[in-house]
């Protein structure tokens, strides 16, 4: 089996409820490598805060794993994911899990990670399996990592293929990102042979808007079995759900809220209803990933070190009036009551 038809796809999507989420990343870690690793997974956090999902009223997380994270420790990788599942299960919340991602820090290490630069948005995130690796993998000189990365992406599906308490598979995000470019083909090309040659109960998807470069684009049109999107604007969009429920499958949109640029949740969130679109907004709990600062902050770091100045990573940082994402601070209180109070009262109705 290969693709499931619009058919199948929407028969699965009329049996889910109104999917509304968001990315989750515990706040105890700056990326998904500090997250899964055996010597910082902190569950006492994770429960805590998928908790705090479920009285939102989300009934889904978006969850990122990483290929290092099977490398070496493939078992104890899948021991923690069971029990992150298990959380999940425990409050009514099943999770779409993301395999590659060209996003943010190109050079990934296992280990230690770094502390985060204060007040910069997502400092310690790292791409999967990153941008040399793309790269090597376009050219062709890198044969015995991409039988490494098969065993990843086929191994933890096989592994969790018939789950019911996993929601569906987002098998690469937003490929092309951060300058990786259209040498992220290749390797899309392989994830998606990988993935379907698995052919896991759960619908396989990768983003179409979000990702960059038209062949790219397509080639995640044509094999999702439900499509996916990323909106982080609001003049975008009601005109990208439009344009993708006339291709005649589930839409969801796996990332949008940024405050700055208007997609609050008073906004998104009923057009999305309307339209029957699920959505995932971006960060729960602003933690040491930051992303309640803003994207603009990467940009003053780069301006800083061109300058030759650094900043010290232990330096305290003000809260930013307006947050960039994320809902609650780490003591559980909401960055706005007024927002949280209508999430409720919305997802309530």
């Amino acid at each position: 089996m290969s693709k499931w038809s619009k058919q199948q796809a929407n028969d699965w999507y009329s049996n889910q409820p109104w999917l509304i989420g968001c990315n989750f990343l515990p706040s105890s870690a700056i990326n998904q490598l500090e997250m899964f690793q055996q010597e910082t997974y902190d569950k006492e956090t994770i429960e805590r805060e998928i908790g705090w999902a479920k009285s939102l009223g989300f009934n889904s997380l978006r969850v990122y794993l990483h290929d290092l994270l099977w490398s070496g420790d493939s078992k104890g990788f899948c021991t923690r994911l069971d029990d992150l599942l298990t959380v999940c299960n425990n409050h009514s919340i099943r999770p779409i899990l993301v395999l590659f991602d060209d996003c943010h820090r190109p050079y990934p290490k296992k280990g230690k990670q770094p502390l985060p630069v204060s007040g910069v948005h997502n400092s310690g995130w790292k791409q999967s399996p990153g941008v040399e690796l793309v790269h090597a993998i376009h050219a062709g000189t890198a044969k015995e990592e991409v039988l490494r990365l098969k065993d990843f992406v086929q191994g933890v599906m096989a592994e969790f293929s018939y789950d019911q308490r996993v929601l569906m598979w987002d098998i690469y995000n937003e490929p092309g990102q951060f300058g990786v470019g259209e040498q992220s083909l290749t390797l899309l090309k392989f994830t998606w042979e990988w993935a379907q040659e698995v052919r896991p109960s759960q619908p396989l998807t990768a983003c179409l808007d979000g990702s960059v470069g038209p062949e790219i684009i397509q080639m995640n049109q044509d094999n999702s079995d439900v499509l996916t999107f990323h909106c982080y604007e609001s003049t975008k969009l009601e005109s990208t759900i439009k344009r993708l429920l006339d291709l005649g499958r589930p839409v969801l949109c796996t990332e949008y809220m940024a405050r700055e640029f208007g997609t609050t949740f008073e906004f998104s969130l009923p057009i999305f209803k309307e339209n029957n679109v699920g959505c995932y907004n971006w960060g729960l709990v602003a933690g040491k990933s930051q992303t309640h600062f803003g994207w603009s902050t990467v940009l003053e770091l780069q301006r800083l070190k061109k300058e030759g100045k650094f900043l010290n990573p232990e330096d305290p940082i003000p809260e930013p009036k307006k947050w960039f994402h994320d809902i609650m601070r780490k003591d559980g209180t909401a960055f706005d009551p007024n927002e949280v109070d209508f999430i409720k009262r919305f997802l309530n109705e």
